[in-house]
This record gives C-alpha cells, structure tokens and sequence, in this order.
C-alpha cells in the first residue's frame, strides 16, 4: 500500500458488536481490513453503474430444459453476444431442470442489457446478474 492514513470513527456500541461478529465469521483478524473492503465493495458498485464502466460478471439462469425451443433460444442469444460472453457452464440440476453460468465481460450497459434478455427469456425460471469491476485504482 503507497501510504496510510488514520481515522476515528464513532460507531454504536451495539452496532460495533454486531460488526465485530460477523467480520470475524468472515474471517477478518481486524477491522481495518473489513473497513477498507466494505469501501472498496462500495466503490466498485459505483464504478460499474457507469454504462461505460468496463465490468465482468455471471449470468446465472435456472430453467426447465423441457420447454419446448428453450435451449435453441437461449443458445442464438448467447450467439448473437458472442462478444460479451467469455464462458458458460452447464449443470443438470435434475431430470427437469438445468444451471447455466455465463461469464460475461464489457461495458455495463451492453453485460445489462445481453443478461436482460437471457433472464427474460420466456421459459427461464429465475435469472440473476452479478456484476463487478476489476477494482482497479482502489487499493
């Protein structure tokens, strides 16, 4: 790290407990590190509303494989943004239904608006995107 800086922060004791509790679910062997990564989650969510904001992330889709044309459908869309879309995995959840993660990358709003469509497939059960940065300039 190029340099530090102090502060003080007054926090709630109550809310200081429950803080204190779940950074040390998570792991954290102090504060400061939970601080900084709580910043730094906040920083990177600002900088990947920007539509211009390069971001990666994965477009997760739970569908019934049985619905008829589903697959082709969702398989041309993903052919149509070939460019935004780095991988996919493949899981049979059971006889009905399957998993797919796309790993995505590009500017913000085209990862929006290609995770859109799929999620909005007729057919698709439940869809979500996760998005991030690679956090660059936020040490």
């Amino acid at each position: 790290m190029s340099g530090l800086s102090r502060i003080g922060v007054a926090i709630d004791t109550g809310l200081l407990e429950k803080f204190d509790r779940l950074i040390s679910e998570r792991g954290y062997t102090n504060r400061s590190e939970a601080f900084r990564d709580l910043i730094r989650d906040d920083l990177v969510r600002k900088d990947a509303e920007s539509p211009d904001s390069q971001v990666i992330g994965t477009v997760t889709l739970v569908y019934d494989h049985h619905v008829r044309l589903l697959q082709e459908k969702l398989t041309a869309i993903q052919h149509d943004h070939h460019h935004s879309i780095l991988s996919t995995l493949h899981v049979h959840l059971d006889h009905d239904n399957c998993l797919e993660v796309l790993v995505v990358r590009g500017r913000s709003e085209e990862v929006r608006r290609v995770a859109a469509v799929l999620i909005s497939t007729k057919g698709v059960k439940h869809g979500r995107l996760v998005i991030t940065t690679t956090g660059a300039g936020f040490k």
